[in-house]
Parts: C-alpha cells; sequence; structure tokens
C-alpha cells in the first residue's frame, strides 16, 4: 500500500493521540468525517495500523526499573534459537526481545519494581532457560526519549 501525505498526516495523528474522534481528525485534515473514518478502516484492513494500546506510567504500576539484558547462547543453531525465542515470550517482564548481531545474540528490555526484582526474575526464570551462556545486565539512570510516534512527513 502505498501512503499519500493524508494519510501520513493521519496516521502522526493518531500515534499522538488516538482517542481523538474522526470529527477532530477531520477538521485538522480538512477532509469530510467520512473521507477519515474510510481511511482509518483502510489503514487498519491493509494493516498499517496493527493495533491500539494505552501507554501507561510505569512508576505507578511500579515497573520503572529498566534493564537491559544481553544474552549469549551457547550455540548457533535453528533449534538452540527457536526453543529460547519460545521460552523468552513466556517471560511477562520481558517486553521487548531483539535478536542482534555483535557479541550478543538477544537484547532483552525487562521492566520491573527494582533491583531485587530483577534479581528473583534472573535466578527464577532467565536462567532456567537452556543453552544460555552469558548474560550481561545494563541498567537504565534516566529516561531521554521514549516515544511510540514515526514521523512520516518530511517537516
Amino acid at each position: 500500500m502505498k501512503l499519500d501525505s493524508i494519510d501520513k498526516k493521519l496516521l502522526e495523528l493518531l500515534q499522538t493521540d488516538t482517542k481523538k474522534t474522526t470529527k477532530e481528525l477531520s477538521l485538522k485534515l480538512n477532509l469530510s468525517v467520512t473521507a477519515v473514518y474510510e481511511r482509518i478502516k483502510k489503514l487498519e484492513r491493509e494493516h498499517v495500523i496493527q493495533k491500539y494500546v494505552a501507554l501507561l506510567d510505569k512508576s505507578k504500576i511500579e515497573k520503572n526499573f529498566v534493564v537491559f539484558c544481553h544474552v549469549k547462547l551457547i550455540q548457533h543453531n535453528i533449534d538452540l534459537i527457536s526453543q529460547f525465542e519460545k521460552e523468552v515470550v513466556k517471560l511477562d517482564e520481558v517486553l521487548e526481545c531483539f535478536h542482534v548481531s555483535g557479541d550478543y545474540d538477544y537484547i532483552l528490555k525487562i521492566y520491573v519494581k527494582d533491583m531485587e526484582a530483577y534479581r528473583e526474575f534472573m535466578v527464577t526464570k532467565l536462567t532456567t532457560i537452556q543453552h544460555i551462556g552469558s548474560t550481561h545486565s545494563t541498567f537504565m539512570i534516566g529516561e531521554v526519549k521514549n516515544t511510540t510516534v514515526f514521523r512520516l512527513q518530511n517537516n
């Protein structure tokens, strides 16, 4: 699907605030409410818009201790990779997992209450996954930028 400039602007508006009504969006885009509605439905059908979510304040749900955990597997074969990935997606504390190049095989983004909760997670969950050779944890000191908005227009 080729996105035109109106689609791109619409997507930016929805990423910024998905609770805006089609009427509010239509005023910003100089389109009719029906035209905006049809564009949104088309973007959903084409899976450009995958889902709608609520972003939570991590400190208010006691999940503001953020850890980036680098994981190295003992070997690189399809079975071990597949097994690790099946196990890691089951861990609620892991919100993001990336298969990467470099010294480590995976980077996990983990959210827990505090250092004690992270230790408990490591001992009882992560290190029980077979074929992990080593891990390296880095702890977030402060958040400089965290956005979910892709800028699609040339500004």
